[in-house]
């Protein structure tokens, strides 16, 4: 088991006990009106943590604008001036994302932390492969696991040499492989949170498989504290994206949904009916199984695992309740008997 040092962002604890999904927002600084609608429109989405770009000290003025319209912690990246950081941090930000090694000397560094210290707000440390530093490429020869994790560590350190260890750290390469190597190691190596996400992942359809790919390996190792779905798109997609990912390794909450791939024995219509209740239950606030399953080979007994499920056969389907067979149904009434059983079972949590 992995000793974390916990970290407070705004009302929230990277501690372990919640992996929190984070987004950022991609509308240009400048445009004030327009970064406070898409950050409103993440939260709805289920975003935990908003991180907003504030490339000079006029985009400061985002920070108040956000916060003012949204309820969960937001977070300044800022590269290159850290009086940008001082200010954002004067404005209320939550969090602050920089690189210790590109905002000037150890001075600038002890700035910024005192700063922080003083107002209880953490700072993440970003390391990407796209601007490692140049001794370290000499080094490695290339953006490697241990020439990334090493900048981390090093950056950590000049903030530890300013009495500062409120410290998240992410280590992020578009290479997915070297993003897993990276953060097993950084895991080793240091007991701060980690932020996990690969970084260009690219644009939805590869962006999801690469980030599924090295986000959920680390999840299933009990690595990462946050994460963050990083796809040339909409960020909104991101979150509905990272959502399925933590579903997937058995850290999510909502329905899990189980469908068989169809096969030459199915004789129902399956391929539709798995899209209408995959889209049916996607937002009910149910820790359950559903298993839609197209013949009587692996069906009965998956249906049977669920908490609802159906098996089906030639223009009908059996009706599984936890373990339990209920009914035959036609195959055009299916959708509608599985959602009343859903419906069941939510009135009986309630009552509980």
């Amino acid at each position: 088991m992995r000793k974390l040092h916990p970290v407070k962002v705004g009302g929230l604890t990277l501690d372990g006990s919640k992996i929190y999904i984070q987004s950022m927002l991609n509308v240009p600084a400048g445009d004030i009106e327009g970064n406070v609608r898409q950050a409103v429109m993440l939260e709805k989405a289920g975003c935990e943590i908003i991180r907003a770009s504030v490339p000079d000290m006029e985009a400061v003025k985002l920070i108040p604008a956000i916060k003012n319209k949204i309820s969960i912690p937001l977070v300044a990246d800022i590269h290159f001036n850290h009086k940008i950081a001082l200010e954002c941090a004067a404005s209320g930000v939550d969090k602050i994302r920089i690189n210790p090694g590109n905002i000037g000397g150890i001075d600038r560094v002890k700035a910024v932390a005192d700063c922080c210290r003083a107002r209880n707000i953490p700072i993440r440390i970003g390391v990407n492969s796209g601007s490692l530093e140049k001794e370290l490429l000499a080094k490695y020869g290339r953006p490697c696991a241990e020439a990334l994790v090493e900048s981390a560590v090093n950056h950590a350190a000049l903030l530890e040499k300013c009495d500062f260890d409120d410290i998240v750290i992410s280590i992020k390469s578009s290479d997915v492989k070297t993003m897993i190597d990276a953060y097993r190691l950084a895991a080793e190596r240091t007991a701060y949170p980690l932020h996990l996400g690969v970084t260009e992942a690219g644009t939805e359809r590869m962006g999801i498989i690469k980030s599924a790919v090295g986000i959920g390996s680390l999840l299933c190792d009990g690595i990462g504290e946050t994460i963050r779905v990083s796809l040339t798109d909409d960020p909104v997609k991101e979150i509905a994206a990272a959502k399925d990912i933590l579903m997937a390794v058995g850290k999510g909450h909502g329905v899990r949904f189980v469908s068989c791939p169809t096969c030459g024995r199915t004789k129902i219509d399956l391929v539709k009916l798995a899209a209408d209740v995959e889209n049916a239950v996607k937002d009910i606030p149910l820790d359950i199984t559903v298993a839609v399953m197209g013949c009587a080979v692996n069906g009965p007994g998956e249906a049977r695992e669920a908490d609802i499920g159906i098996a089906g056969g030639d223009g009908c389907a059996v009706i599984f309740r936890k373990g339990e067979l209920l009914r035959k149904v036609r195959e055009e009434d299916v959708l509608r008997e599985l959602l009343s059983e859903i419906d069941k079972l939510r009135e009986e949590e309630k009552n509980c």
